[in-house]
Formats: C-alpha cells, sequence, structure tokens
C-alpha cells in the first residue's frame, strides 16, 4: 500500500557531494515526520536529519553544517542535501516516514530499502 523510495546514493571522494531523494507513495492520507537515518557496517542505525510536516529540522551533530534536509509536502518527498563528506559517512542511507493510511486511524512508521553511500578517501 506504501512504498518510500531512495535514489542518489554513489561512490564520491571526500570533500564531494551528494543529494538523497525519498518519494512516499501509495495510499497517503497524512504525513507527519519524516527524516534519514544510516547504517554502517557493524553498527547500529543512527538518526541523521528529520524534518517536520512545519519544516522544522534535527539534525545528528556529526553532519550539522554539512547536510541540510528538505521537503516538498506536495509531493511527499524529502531530500537530503550532503556537503563535505568524510569516510565516516560511508552507510547505507534510510528514509523513514511517520504516516497514515487512507481509511485507518493510525500514524505508523515505514522505511525505505536504503541506498549505499561510499565516501572514499
Amino acid at each position: 500500500q506504501v512504498q518510500l523510495v531512495e535514489s542518489g546514493g554513489g561512490l564520491v571522494q571526500a570533500g564531494g557531494s551528494l543529494r538523497l531523494s525519498c518519494a512516499a507513495s501509495g495510499s497517503i492520507s497524512s504525513v507527519n515526520a519524516m527524516g534519514w537515518y544510516r547504517q554502517a557496517p557493524g553498527k547500529q542505525r543512527e538518526l541523521v536529519a528529520t524534518i517536520t510536516s512545519g519544516g522544522n529540522t534535527n539534525y545528528a551533530d556529526s553532519v550539522k553544517g554539512r547536510f541540510t534536509i528538505s521537503r516538498d509536502n506536495a509531493k511527499n518527498t524529502i531530500h537530503l542535501q550532503m556537503n563535505s563528506l568524510k569516510p565516516e559517512d560511508t552507510a547505507v542511507y534510510y528514509c523513514k516516514a511517520d504516516l497514515k493510511v487512507r481509511a485507518t486511524f493510525i500514524f505508523k512508521d515505514y522505511w525505505g530499502q536504503g541506498t549505499q553511500v561510499t565516501v572514499s578517501s
């Protein structure tokens, strides 16, 4: 019923930039917060950045000043502009959306399948 599809990952050299996108589609009636999380090999999944429907943002300390999250509410889409990338940013990046499916009454978290970001030194 609901799909979150990420795009924009890839291989980049340290200091470079990438832009990730995530689009939520399906029988969606309302979307609250959306965000990006990442998981490096052997590590737990961690928050990168979130954005509410009103545009309030939150960032992990490790990415503040380098990453920018944005949102298009009309398209249920978020983007993550990543600048000054470091090798430690290497991870699978996942999109998450807190949303309500049509004909239901509760909000639930939905996840995308992830996109690989690799930063070479």
